[in-house]
């Protein structure tokens, strides 16, 4: 059902995969999204013409806005862009990421620092370019879709991703107490691995150093191969990437200050949301004990 407060809303990595299906449900519910896309005249035309469709199709407010989260100078951009065109930003969907699997070992330092560009400095370079517009407003909401390998039972041989997004969680968790006497919400969705719905395997990075992957193949067998087959014999035949949108969805609609700090979409239900029940619990408990009590929200923690 569209929202009674309609919203303006940045999602970014929203091409394909969990940002598309989001951008979408948000423009369903009744939101202005912008759709953050890199390279939309050439590499990503077809996506971008395909939203278009979709705005018309549909008629939402849905439109496509050229980010490329590796470069600041874009980031700048496009928060310039969508401030001339709405004179407000209140949600920030912090979205994409990119995947890499393979043998921690046979990826290059250099590999490791790309996919920690993306999925890591891509937030921080948007929040910069956001966050005096949010602050100056006095309100706002950073939605940071992170992973359940987090603190979940995570498989080998995806490494180097799940490092890049267990630094994309540690950041969001600093920045949910230091934004909030801003009036700015931070909420972190979990999902859990979805095989389908998104192109997370499909478009994974490999290790450039053959020699050292070879090595492992040895050793391990088909099991890299067989990995995202494992995996989705976890997961139940209902289990639809589009929950995740759903559930950003609930989050930018209900009232600032009692968005929970973590919401969970994991069919295989790795572990991720015992653990981090707990651990969020020992943080909201540590910071009343240190007198950070106005930090905490109501949905700091279970």
């Amino acid at each position: 059902m569209p929202s009674d407060t309609p919203m303006t809303v940045l999602v970014t990595g929203a091409s394909s995969g969990f940002g598309a299906l989001t951008a979408r449900a948000l423009a369903r519910a009744g939101h202005t999204v912008h759709a953050g896309i890199r390279q939309p005249a050439t590499r990503n035309a077809p996506a971008v013409a395909e939203l278009t469709r979709y705005a018309t199709d549909h008629d939402v407010d849905l439109r496509a806005v050229e980010l490329d989260v590796t470069s600041q100078d874009s980031a700048d951009a496009a928060i310039a862009r969508i401030l001339a065109d709405r004179n407000r930003l209140d949600v920030i969907v912090h979205n994409a990421g990119h995947m890499a699997t393979g043998p921690a070992e046979a990826f290059t330092p250099e590999q490791l620092a790309q996919l920690y560009d993306v999925n890591v400095l891509g937030t921080q370079r948007v929040n910069r370019a956001a966050l005096p517009q949010l602050r100056a407003q006095g309100d706002g909401l950073l939605v940071w879709i992170g992973s359940s390998s987090t603190r979940g039972g995570c498989p080998p041989f995806i490494g180097p991703y799940f490092a890049a997004k267990a630094a994309m969680d540690a950041l969001a968790v600093s920045y949910a107490a230091e934004v909030v006497r801003f009036g700015i919400d931070t909420a972190i969705v979990v999902p859990g691995a979805f095989t389908s719905g998104t192109n997370h395997f499909r478009h994974a990075g490999a290790p450039a150093d053959s020699d050292r992957a070879t090595a492992y193949d040895e050793r391990y067998g088909t099991l890299l191969a067989e990995l995202d087959q494992r995996l989705a014999a976890l997961i139940p035949p209902d289990a639809e990437a589009a929950h995740v949108a759903d559930a950003v969805v609930r989050l930018v609609d209900l009232p600032a200050g009692t968005r929970p700090l973590r919401t969970h979409i994991d069919p295989s239900r790795d572990g991720s949301e015992v653990v981090s029940a707990v651990a969020d619990r020992v943080r909201a408990e540590f910071f009343r004990r240190a007198g950070l009590d106005d930090l905490l929200t109501t949905g700091s923690s279970l």
